[in-house]
């Protein structure tokens, strides 16, 4: 039952960073800020809703309902702010607060365990997460690296148009560079 609860986390933190990376990705600009604002109440409402309905159970299962209405309210507020903010560290920092409390409810779920069993669930736990944040941070490091690559291509081309307009002279120089540093963006 160990390796299905925590597959099945391992499955859904993989579809937050999908869900996350396709919904910012979908964006080209800044989210909208009324937008950011309503998830953001939603998830205050729906986390209230779900934690009022943890007050019908108790010991471990309320420990594990609480946490989970938690992840669920942290997951829809970073990602609401990632979409928001668009930026390669908002999503990085939505990846790891998403897989920070799916591993808080894991580690619920390890509680009604006990010994090495108990041990295993932790450690699995915390391995997923681990996992998560790695994959958020290399995303992060890939994304870094094409925009520097994209700058070294740019500077390079227009290093190439530029050396091209030293051929000509007078007005015609001065438009020819005047074209390059507008197309390749210097």
């Amino acid at each position: 039952m160990t390796l299905f609860r925590i597959t099945a986390l391992t499955r859904a933190v993989a579809m937050s960073v999908a869900t996350l990376a396709f919904t910012v990705g979908a964006s080209a600009a800044t989210g909208n800020k009324a937008d950011y604002d309503q998830a953001k109440t939603s998830a205050k409402a729906t986390y209230a809703s779900a934690s009022k309905a943890c007050d019908a159970t108790s010991g471990n299962a309320k420990d594990i309902c609480v946490a989970e209405a938690k992840a669920a309210r942290t997951k829809t507020e970073v990602d609401a702010e990632a979409a928001y903010k668009n930026t390669p560290k908002a999503r990085e920092h939505a990846i790891h607060e998403t897989a920070e409390a799916n591993y808080k409810v894991a580690k619920e779920r390890c509680d009604d365990k006990a010994g090495n069993d108990k041990d295993v669930c932790v450690k699995e736990a915390k391995a997923v997460m681990v996992k998560a944040e790695a994959d958020a941070k290399a995303t992060h490091k890939v994304a870094d690296a094409r925009v520097d690559a994209s700058k070294d291509k740019r500077e390079a081309d227009y290093k190439v148009a530029a050396e091209k307009c030293d051929a000509m002279a007078g007005d015609a120089k001065s438009a020819c560079v005047a074209q390059a540093k507008a197309k390749y963006g210097m």
